[in-house]
């Protein structure tokens, strides 16, 4: 008996590793090189392909495609339909893309991408970032922002529990868990959590 559950439409290529407790559901795909931790959820038609690692506690919504070069860490929130690109200068003509054009994306612990939400490819998403809805995140973004538009831009900043924060100065108290942030510059730290 498996120690995850694979749905009978789900294909899970040789090679790939799924960790303990990880459900991967209808018509997704996953390939040999992937790398899935524990109680991870694969929602419907999602694909993860080969070099990719995906960390503990991922929920990857439905229609999503996870591209080589992706790194998602420990509880990563990817909402339905949103997109990795993996490739700076794709073209159709061109069959062997220069390796050098291959890049890599880190997507860091704790952070969610909104539904529709497009991650260019070379960029790193802080920890406990919050992507929204619709952004197409073009660059670098700082722990705990808040990212919207296209480009996304910051906005404000998320808690880790997701609601946003505001900042009297230096510090932040969050409207509904009550944890207290510090903020340096552009630089927001946990200052202390329940």
């Amino acid at each position: 008996m498996s120690e995850y559950f694979v749905h009978e439409s789900a294909y899970v290529d040789e090679g790939a590793k799924i960790g303990k407790g990880t459900k991967i559901w209808h018509f997704s795909h996953v390939m040999p090189g992937a790398v899935i931790g524990e109680s991870c959820s694969l929602g419907q038609n999602v694909l993860v392909a080969n070099r990719v690692t995906v960390g503990n506690h991922v929920k990857i919504q439905n229609n999503v495609s996870v591209y080589e070069g992706v790194v998602l860490e420990d509880y990563v929130f990817c909402g339905p339909s949103c997109v990795f690109t993996n490739v700076r200068t794709p073209r159709s003509a061109f069959p062997r893309n220069r390796p050098e054009d291959y890049t890599v994306t880190v997507v860091k612990h704790g952070a969610s991408i909104g539904a529709n939400a497009t991650i260019v490819c070379g960029t790193t998403i802080g920890e406990w970032a919050f992507i929204a809805a619709g952004a197409v995140v073009t660059k670098d973004v700082s722990p705990y922002a808040l990212m919207a538009g296209v480009p996304a831009r910051r906005i404000g900043w998320a808690c880790q529990c997701g609601v946003r924060v505001e900042f009297t100065g230096e510090s932040a108290v969050c409207s509904a868990c009550g944890r207290l942030y510090r903020k340096e510059g552009e630089l927001v730290q946990l200052r202390e959590g329940p």
